[in-house]
């Protein structure tokens, strides 16, 4: 007659149950310490309502690489209030990346829906990020994709509309956003590309500056030509 492997009433191991509050002990750190940094990045976000930021992740990441590469890295830039950004350049800017940035609450789910449709189809992804959602990335969790950080950015979007507000967050996102190697903000912006002020941009420059976002480190005039004029073209269509 064969013996029942584990009998009823059997205590587990010590060492099982060892293994088990390790686990349990390891999880609620990890829990801990994710609140705690999720703590700081909200207390962090409030701060910005009244103090610049002094750098950003995505600028403390292009930092390492270029230590890692060994290669030199020159950083440019200055922080100016929204009163000193051309109303040219704001307008560009919000119809090339987040042309409904007044009117939602940090998500666009009418883009996210777009995204999603064409996605399926097969098609190239679209992006559907707003300017809220790409500042939090820039400020805290660099170029990295993961779906991990995207559920980590959701939680802060929320937060960012809530404490900054719209005017804000474009000020915010105006002078921290990469224009360049080494170039981050509209003044050192258009002081490298077009040789003036972020105040005194024209429309043509602004247009061509913002055809510059979607991938910073890699101007193609030809590309940047066709993106402006149609960046100019949703200007129009926005009354600007």
């Amino acid at each position: 007659m064969t013996r029942p492997s584990k009998l009823p009433g059997t205590r587990p191991r010590k060492g099982s149950l060892r293994s088990r509050g390790l686990f349990q002990s390891l999880a609620g750190w990890l829990v801990i310490a994710v609140l705690s940094l999720w703590s700081l990045a909200a207390l962090l976000l409030v701060a910005a309502r009244w103090i610049d930021p002094p750098t950003t992740a995505v600028q403390i990441e292009r930092r390492l690489q270029a230590w890692i590469n060994h290669t030199p890295y020159h950083k440019r830039c200055q922080f100016v209030p929204l009163t000193r950004i051309s109303p040219n350049l704001q307008h560009a800017v919000i119809a090339a990346e987040d042309a409904r940035f007044y009117q939602h609450r940090g998500f666009d789910w009418h883009q996210i829906q777009i995204a999603a449709d064409e996605d399926m189809q097969g098609h190239r992804l679209r992006g559907a990020s707003t300017l809220t959602q790409q500042l939090v990335k820039n400020l805290f969790f660099g170029t990295g994709r993961s779906f991990l950080r995207k559920g980590a950015e959701a939680t802060l979007v929320p937060v960012a509309e809530f404490v900054l507000g719209k005017r804000r967050i474009l000020e915010l996102y105006l002078n921290v956003v990469e224009w360049g190697p080494g170039i981050y903000g509209a003044e050192a912006a258009c002081r490298t590309w077009d040789q003036t002020s972020a105040r005194n941009i024209d429309r043509d420059q602004a247009a061509r500056l913002a055809a510059i976002l979607p991938a910073p480190r890699r101007r193609r005039p030809q590309r940047m030509n066709r993106y402006s004029a149609l960046i100019q073209e949703r200007m129009s269509q926005m009354g600007w």
